[in-house]
């Protein structure tokens, strides 16, 4: 998967927990779904109908009702959904606000090797300073990225890393995600 089609998947909040639960067997109606995602229903009803525009999830055929339709996951929503059940294994119940920002995992995905703030925004180039900047120091708070200062350079520049949670969460999708 490419990193333009990691972020157009992160761009909603639910969409990784659907794909995940989905992977991981909850039934592909909505009421399992809901609960086992703790979404609200609006929420979950613009993540799913991203998820149906980007083909990764489908009705299923002479399954459900038409008002209580069931969905299931596509070849190419198959692949996303292993990723996001990785993210999901690595992760605790009270990381997931963080993981469901929009540019939390690609940020991450960018850090599988320390990188300059430079470098993070030419390998993600729709995000803005601003929303790198806020991102960084959110999952710095919680000690998932640790910003250092490299004194050397001139002037003096600085150098992000993933650690913690942050760490096994890079490691985990870095390998699956090119930036080609």
């Amino acid at each position: 998967m490419d990193i333009k089609a990691f972020v157009n998947i992160t761009s909603k909040a639910w969409a990784l927990p659907i794909l995940s639960c989905l992977h991981s067997g909850v039934a592909g109606r909505q009421a399992p779904l809901l609960a086992a995602t703790g979404a609200g229903r609006t929420a979950f009803a613009q993540s799913m109908d991203h998820l149906i525009e980007i083909g990764l999830i489908e009705r299923n055929p002479g399954y459900g009702h038409p008002l209580r339709p069931e969905f299931r996951l596509t070849q190419l929503g198959i692949a996303a959904a292993a990723i996001a059940h990785k993210i999901r294994d690595v992760s605790a119940e009270e990381d997931q606000p963080l993981l469901r920002r929009s540019w939390t995992l690609p940020i991450l995905t960018s850090l599988h090797t320390p990188s300059h703030f430079s470098e993070i925004k030419r390998n993600l180039p729709a995000i803005t300073d601003r929303a790198l900047s806020q991102s960084l120091k959110s999952m710095e708070a919680r000690s998932w990225v640790c910003r250092s200062v490299d004194g050397a350079a001139r002037p003096p520049r600085s150098i992000y890393y993933a650690v913690n949670t942050g760490g096994l969460i890079s490691q985990v999708i870095a390998p699956e995600i090119s930036f080609a």
